[in-house]
């Protein structure tokens, strides 16, 4: 019987078939439609594929299949294979659902883009969501960094897709090497562990910590870089900057890379190794205050945004800071929880929101105003999103959120608990001044803006996976509100109406500011103007970037240009320069006498005999 290790193998599998397919066979790339058809014909076996693996794997099946890489000396320095359990093969589902939903979505979105171009996006698509899943079922650190870095790669070319506009190539750029900052830590901690462990294999290296056989000593260090690069992948503070910006791609690239896949892939990697972070509580320590400050951060962020996107985007950076704040309070199940409803919900709210600006042709909100009339299918997925998000009973990240409060304050972590209440309250606060603003509410703009007049839902290509999601959702918060899974730990009974209130106190303030009106947004924000005067700034730290970290480098690439050109070409110059006045000079020597010939060769015997005498 075959190992149900290789039925999960079979959907990375898929999606690298087809885009080999698409690459290789250039007419069939070239001709759009048919290429996206190939594509999610293979995203579609991936997804049966992954659904099985996850059958098969529920409970405690474990399937390991490993293959020998890079033998050295009759051993094996490395391999190449499949680690699946329940944790890899929901997060494989959940990798191949949305990229299955995000490819039918992108049929009618991409619709009118010139047919080689359809065909390299989906070709791209193939090799992100191959990537993902690489990563997802990797057995060890070395083929998890590969994949970490293709996904790294297919980052790059989906958000710059559009390369033709400047803002999109810079944001791609930016992407790029913004979160590579964070992979040569990543890559670093995995080279000092395999020094200090002598394996890269997940599952040595986890019997080695529950055998207390791993080493201690410098172990903080190592945990530490690991942790940098899931900062990176994962927008933490201060290497956030690159998420919000990301949003010049394709609205389905936003749906699929930041918000249920490439963004994770930092909380997943924390995850995977929680046993090897437990061992080093000093850093766990700095994970949760970072992921707290984060969530904050982005949250407040998030609320003076206009441009849709860019309200998610902060959103999912703040989401992220919630997930990385449980798993540093030492319960990592909550964070994974959390990302898995939020990887359903947050795809829902950036494919809704692409509906949005597929119909007015705006990001803005302020050209959005009263879209719930003429579009009430999207309005309704949206608000289920929305509702998800805030943490609403009966929807999608209900419980979820409640686990990673829960958690966190089971951890000890009171600082971090108040602002995760805080962060709570704003979420529910700037979501719905989203959907206030864009589905009821008439912007003062609204009129003026040269926005077509009649908006719609968006066909059926589009509104297919937003009703698949936004029925998920549900079917995940109706499910999760009366079935409870068997929790890490026991919340106090305030718990859960405290964040429910909170929430609906969120609700509620932006429908007084931006439904009824009965309070001044300018107001609002004068209130508290020193906190929105340094939200605009974006608390600096991209300006920091740019002109400390950025103009620091160039700096230090002149300095080395400087030595570079003037003093190792020059050392090198000056030599050259020698031997040259050196061969001229000997050159006199070759008269083409015979007799100056003979008087050389006595001068030599002469000396010869001298030295044989003398010495």
């Amino acid at each position: 019987m075959m190992d149900a290790g290789y039925v999960a193998l079979a959907a990375p599998l898929l999606h690298v078939l087809a885009f080999l397919i698409l690459a290789i066979v250039a007419p069939l790339r070239r001709l759009g439609r048919p290429a996206a058809y190939v594509s999610i014909l293979c995203a579609a076996g991936a997804l049966a594929a992954a659904l099985n693996a996850w059958r098969a794997h529920a409970g405690d099946q474990i399937s390991r299949i490993v293959w020998t890489w890079l033998p050295e000396q009759g051993q094996s320095l490395a391999t190449i294979g499949v680690l699946a359990d329940a944790d890899s093969t929901v997060m494989l589902t959940l990798v191949a659902l949305v990229s299955l939903l995000v490819q039918v979505y992108s049929l009618g979105y991409l619709s009118d883009e010139p047919k080689r171009a359809l065909g390299r996006y989906y070709a791209y698509q193939s090799l992100f969501a191959f990537s993902m899943m690489g990563l997802v079922i990797a057995p060890n650190l070395l083929q998890l960094f590969i994949c970490w870095e293709l996904v790294g790669l297919c980052s790059y070319l989906l958000i710059g897709f559009w390369y033709q506009k400047p803002a999109a190539a810079r944001a791609a750029l930016k992407a790029f090497w913004t979160t590579k900052a964070g992979d040569v830590g990543l890559l670093i901690g995995i080279v000092l562990l395999y020094r200090q462990a002598g394996t890269f294999d997940l599952t040595e290296l986890q019997v080695l910590v529950a055998n207390g056989a791993l080493p201690l000593a410098g172990l903080s260090i190592i945990t530490f870089c690991i942790y940098l690069g899931a900062v990176g992948k994962s927008a933490q503070f201060p290497l956030h900057v690159w998420l919000p910006d990301a949003m010049e791609g394709p609205t389905p690239v936003s749906a699929l890379i930041h918000a249920a896949t490439m963004v994770t892939a930092g909380v997943y990697l924390l995850m995977r190794t929680a046993w090897l972070f437990a061992l080093t509580p000093d850093v766990l320590l700095i994970v949760a205050w970072i992921g707290a400050i984060t969530a904050l951060l982005a949250a407040i962020l998030a609320c003076i945004q206009n441009d849709v996107k860019r309200v998610l985007a902060y959103s999912t950076v703040s989401q992220l800071g919630y997930m990385m704040t449980a798993i540093g309070a030492g319960f990592a199940g909550a964070g994974f929880f959390h990302l898995l409803t939020h990887g359903v919900f947050k795809a829902l709210l950036f494919l809704g929101a692409g509906a949005m600006i597929h119909a007015v042709h705006s990001n803005n909100l302020s050209d959005m105003g009263r879209l719930a009339r003429s579009m009430p299918q999207t309005a309704i997925v949206f608000i289920i999103g929305t509702l998800s998000l805030a943490g609403i009973p009966m929807f999608g990240g209900f419980l979820s959120k409640e686990e990673i409060l829960g958690a966190v304050w089971e951890g000890g972590l009171v600082g971090p608990f108040i602002i995760l209440m805080l962060v709570a309250f704003l979420t529910a606060f700037y979501m719905f001044k989203a959907v206030f603003l864009a589905f009821f509410g008439l912007a003062p703009s609204h009129a003026s803006h040269a926005a077509p007049s009649h908006p719609h839902d968006p066909p059926a290509s589009m509104s297919l996976p937003l009703w698949i999601l936004a029925l998920l959702s549900m079917a995940i918060g109706v499910y999760f509100t009366f079935t409870h899974p068997e929790p890490e730990f026991v919340s106090p009974g305030w718990l859960m109406p405290s964040a429910v209130g909170v929430a609906v106190a969120g609700i509620a303030l932006a429908w007084l500011v931006y439904q009824r009106r009965a309070i001044s947004a300018d107001g609002l924000a004068r209130a508290f103007s020193p906190v929105y005067y340094a939200a605009e700034n974006k608390f600096w730290v991209d300006a920091f970037f740019e002109k400390v970290v950025a103009r620091g480098a160039l700096a230090f690439s002149g300095a080395v240009g400087w030595l570079d050109r003037y003093i190792v070409d020059g050392v090198l110059n000056v030599i050259s320069a020698w031997t040259l006045t050196a061969g001229d000079d000997l050159r006199g020597l070759q008269s083409g006498k015979a007799q100056d010939y003979v008087y050389g060769v006595a001068v030599g015997v002469l000396v010869l005999l001298l030295w044989v005498q003398f010495a």
